[in-house]
């Protein structure tokens, strides 16, 4: 008499539940990497090559020269970080020997490059904070013509930069609107501090907006409920807005106040519009982009390194940013998620 197999064991079913949920997000996920497959390719393209491409002629010389005998520029060769240390330590090379620039050489104005560029990157979206939050809460409350309000709202953001640096290159005129209107005399495209501040108007003018919106998204995300208990417990305006609309709008005005400073830092089309990167007779409004783009001009693996060294500002900025000051929104998914896991 032979003895019956027994039949096999099947997995318990909570076991099973995880195996097919385990396998279905498998699926969804290679699904999802055909279809940004296209966009990753294009991207690594037209952004990853160009940033590689410009890190290794960062690391070669400018061209020597012209050959008597051929007339072509000579080829400069490998030099490693010669074109770094020419704009950290403001050296030039003349005559063949390394000596700090004169005034006026590009190298000579990197540093005052980074002051005006910090220096417009931090009061400019400090302002824009400020209004943003002011006209969000305007925007967020009911009443009759909400909707156009938003539409109008959005009309400086909507205009393109260009543009809106001619309209206030006219508005600062000398003889222009706002020398008028306020029955003053105050040459603001050629003073010193008066080109910073006009720079500062017209970028606040433009860009609040884009805060706004951000902000107010974060605004309608917080529930009512949450103020009427407030009130119910007598919490005042000033209160409320510090120890429950803050809080709640943090990861919301975060993520603006980061956008909206990396995008500062890279700040070319306004200043190099209204002053040509000039003001104060010098290079007073002169930001990091304006200076790659015009050292492009002039050398080409040079403007690499700068072009490099402001890649690696911005990032450091970004860096501590999301380090520092809170911008990781991810971290209470990850939390989520390796909790439903271990459940």
């Amino acid at each position: 008499m032979t003895a019956l197999a027994a039949p096999p064991k099947s997995p318990p079913p909570k076991l099973a539940g995880r195996e097919s949920a385990e396998a279905n997000r498998r699926r969804v996920t290679r699904v999802a990497y055909a279809l940004l497959a296209p966009t990753i390719i294009v991207m690594l393209i037209i952004v990853a090559y160009p940033i590689v491409q410009s890190v290794i002629q960062s690391f070669n010389s400018d061209a020597s020269g012209i050959d008597p005998k051929t007339g072509l520029f000579r080829a400069g060769g490998f030099v490693g970080l010669q074109n770094y240390t020419n704009w950290l330590f403001q050296q030039c090379q003349i005559g063949g020997v390394t000596q700090a620039c004169p005034p006026g050489s590009p190298q000579a104005g990197f540093y005052n490059s980074v002051f005006v560029t910090f220096f417009f990157a931090i009061v400019t979206v400090a302002l824009e904070t400020v209004f943003g939050i002011w006209m969000a809460f305007i925007m967020n409350r009911n009443f009759r013509g909400r909707g156009i309000l938003r539409a109008a709202v959005l009309v400086p953001w909507a205009i393109p930069t260009a543009v809106t640096a001619k309209l206030w290159y006219f508005i600062f005129d000398p003889s222009g609107v706002l020398n008028t209107v306020l029955n003053i005399n105050v040459l603001w495209l050629s003073d010193l501090w008066a080109s910073r501040f006009a720079i500062i108007i017209a970028d606040t003018w433009k860009t609040t907006p884009f805060m706004a919106l951000l902000i107010l998204a974060g605004l309608q995300l917080i529930p009512e409920e949450t103020y009427e208990a407030a009130r119910m417990d007598g919490s005042s305006a000033v209160q409320t807005f510090f120890r429950i609309t803050l809080p709640l709008l943090k990861p919301a005005l975060v993520v603006a106040i980061l956008f909206r400073t990396l995008d500062a830092l890279r700040m070319y089309d306004l200043p190099a519009i209204l002053t040509g990167g000039g003001g104060g007779g010098g290079q007073g409004t002169q930001t990091l982009s304006i200076l790659v783009v015009k050292q492009i001009q002039q050398s080409n693996d040079s403007a690499s390194a700068l072009s490099t060294i402001t890649f690696l500002l911005i990032f450091a900025v970004a860096f501590l940013f999301i380090r520092l000051l809170g911008a990781n929104l991810t971290g209470n998914e990850r939390k989520a998620r390796r909790v439903a896991k271990e459940a």
